[in-house]
């Protein structure tokens, strides 16, 4: 869209909503080719409406059930009949979940091949979280999910107590997810690359170690040491380390300060990480921003070379670096094959690993604002699709805040979102913000896409 076009101010609306619908369509679009082929073409404009409907309806209770949705799908009058368009979607045997996660293979490849022209380091960020249903008991699926809710409501804050206490299940499934982003906070937003979600109970169990070595599988499969692979502390241990050495990848993992390496420092015995790293100095300190307290830290860096616990012929060489943030916080003891030989080596290892907080926020905008836990779904392969969904929506709207996009983001927060106050003008990336401004655009510019058949299939 010709930046001039925002020059118009408001009068310009209903321009950019459709031309907005039309960049949805063609960021879908070889998916859309796809389920031509194969669907019905009602249901794939049925598909288009209800990746629309999920960025208008902004509802972290009831966002994904497909009663609610059927109103924005088709209008309020015909809700009931946009209701069962989305159902007849979801029940096709035609297409399946493998389809947009294909789809999302092919625009992560597309991703990496422009950060490889740019000279910009492509990481690939893990981590897993769970999708909650604590008053649900009914579905075979719902397996036990460890709470974070109650994790975080039962934190002892300061000046408060609390004994200790086991940690608490309830039914939900398990979510892991892989984004793909460069190195440097400036290559642009991250892409999704995969989002997978299991249960260890009902029909379709399965366990953690299985689905994260599948993925791990495929990932060095597709693009072997193009990336750098990126983990928090859950999937430190010997069994994970073993699995990534024997995949040849290259990796960034966060290692708990207890667990055990061996080092020279040690005279060749396993010892725990902060015991080899005790005693030395730090190579060289920088200020590092902390996304999560907002504020920056004078941060210090040294490197070591460090071997398994189990590796006493010393044939796979790695390198242990320690971030220490300062005082009070527990130093990062970065587990990576990447080679460590200058101080500009180290500081690259911790830059990489700070950008795994991006996936956090993924997390965060998933269950807030897509209403990820919200589906009401007896099916697991339509629960699936229904998820998969919303993740299209959130792809494009990641897709929004591409360079290129800049003039119309800030016509849409100006015009759609407009917020006061400092900290809403210097946020650097206002996704909440944009898929409000878009959702109500939508609302008010965008017609129907559908005429109101007498056959709603």
């Amino acid at each position: 869209m010709d930046d001039a076009v925002f020059d118009g101010g408001v009068q310009v609306s209903p321009v950019v909503a459709g031309a907005l619908q039309r960049e949805l369509v063609a960021f879908l679009a070889p998916l859309l080719v796809w389920l031509d082929v194969r669907l019905d073409r009602r249901l794939v404009h049925t598909f288009v409406s209800t990746i629309v409907a999920l960025l208008e309806w902004r509802n972290r209770a009831h966002g994904l059930l497909l009663s609610e949705l059927g109103a924005y799908v088709l209008d309020p009058a015909h809700a009931p009949a946009g209701t069962k368009r989305l159902s007849n979607l979801l029940r096709s045997p035609r297409w399946s979940a493998n389809a947009v996660l294909a789809y999302l293979w092919q625009q992560a490849d597309r991703r990496l091949a422009a950060l490889e022209a740019s000279g910009a380091v492509a990481v690939l960020l893990w981590d897993s979280s769970v999708l909650e249903k604590p008053e649900s008991l009914a579905s075979p699926d719902l397996g036990s999910v460890r709470s974070s809710k109650a994790r975080r409501l039962t934190r002892i804050k300061p000046g408060f107590y609390q004994p200790p206490r086991r940690p608490i299940f309830v039914p939900g499934w398990q979510w892991l997810g892989v984004l793909l982003v460069g190195r440097s906070g400036q290559s642009g937003p991250p892409t999704v690359a995969q989002m997978r979600w299991w249960t260890n109970r009902g029909p379709h169990a399965s366990d953690r170690r299985t689905e994260e070595g599948v993925m791990l599988r495929r990932l060095a499969q597709r693009w072997g040491q193009r990336v750098c692979h990126v983990w928090d502390r859950g999937f430190a241990g010997r069994p994970w380390l073993d699995e990534v050495l024997a995949r040849q990848v290259r990796f960034v993992l966060r290692w708990p300060g207890r667990y055990k390496l061996l080092g020279p420092r040690s005279g060749w015995q396993p010892a725990k990480a902060w015991q080899l790293a005790r005693g030395q100095r730090s190579w060289d300190h920088r200020l590092l921003w902390d996304a999560r307290r907002h504020c920056e830290r004078r941060t210090g860096v040294l490197a070591l070379p460090v071997w398994r616990p189990d590796d006493l012929t010393h044939t796979q060489p790695l390198w242990l670096v320690v971030a220490r943030r300062g005082p009070g916080q527990e130093p990062w003891y970065l587990l990576t094959s990447e080679p460590v030989h200058t101080t500009e080596d180290a500081w690259q290892i911790v830059y990489t690993y700070a950008r795994r907080w991006q996936i956090e926020m993924s997390w965060r905008y998933g269950k807030s604002e897509l209403a990820m836990e919200s589906p009401r779904l007896w099916s697991w392969e339509r629960r699936q699709k229904l998820l998969l969904l919303a993740t299209l929506a959130y792809a494009f709207l990641l897709s929004l805040l591409a360079p290129p996009h800049h003039a119309l983001r800030r016509w849409l927060l100006r015009w759609w979102c407009h917020r006061t106050g400092q900290r809403s003008r210097e946020v650097s990336t206002p996704l909440y913000r944009l898929r409000s401004a878009l959702s109500r655009l939508w609302l008010a510019h965008l017609p129907s896409t559908h005429p109101v058949l007498q056959s709603s299939g």
